[in-house]
């Protein structure tokens, strides 16, 4: 029979061992899902679609009819992601469109032009004219009621769903 003092050594042996083992199991089961995550990234990259301006969802259609009426298309494609879906246009004047699966539009970039006036809300419009006066918004995007700008000065502002600006980076 072992004495108290051994039997504690034992146990104690025996809780080292399963930690060691827990903590391999533990990476091995990090790398594997990380192989996993890789493998379905990769096997779900490169699924662009190259579209005709008919394929995009209507909204789309009509956002570019409303708001670049003469600017040809250059081209349009579809991307899917792994659980997302979004179509990326690109216009004769290097404007760049991204639009949602269902054809809301996400990212404006005109670059070198304004955006059109009629997709900005009127508080921004108003912010931006009062405090950068001379400031053309170069890009917009509209993300989680978020909207995030671009001006000709290169500062970006940020403003939450209420129109208030909550960052500034120049």
């Amino acid at each position: 029979m072992q004495s108290s003092s051994e039997q504690t050594i034992n146990r104690l042996f025996c809780l080292m061992y399963n930690y060691q083992k827990t903590k391999i199991m533990k990476k091995i089961l990090f790398a594997l899902v990380a192989i996993f995550t890789l493998g379905i990234s990769t096997a779900s990259a490169d699924n662009d679609k190259l579209v005709n301006k008919s394929e995009l969802p209507v909204q789309a259609q009509k956002f570019i009819d409303d708001n670049f009426a003469g600017i040809k298309l250059t081209y349009a494609k579809l991307e899917r992601d792994f659980l997302d879906r979004s179509y990326e246009v690109v216009l004769a004047d290097g404007t760049k469109l991204e639009f949602t699966a269902k054809g809301a539009w996400k990212d404006v970039d005109c670059r070198y032009s304004e955006v059109p006036a009629a997709i900005v809300p009127k508080a921004i419009k108003d912010y931006v004219q009062q405090n950068y006066p001379g400031e053309k918004i170069l890009k917009i995007e509209h993300e989680n009621g978020f909207y995030e700008l671009t001006l000709s000065n290169r500062y970006e502002l940020t403003f939450n769903k209420d129109y208030r600006i909550v960052d500034i980076d120049n």
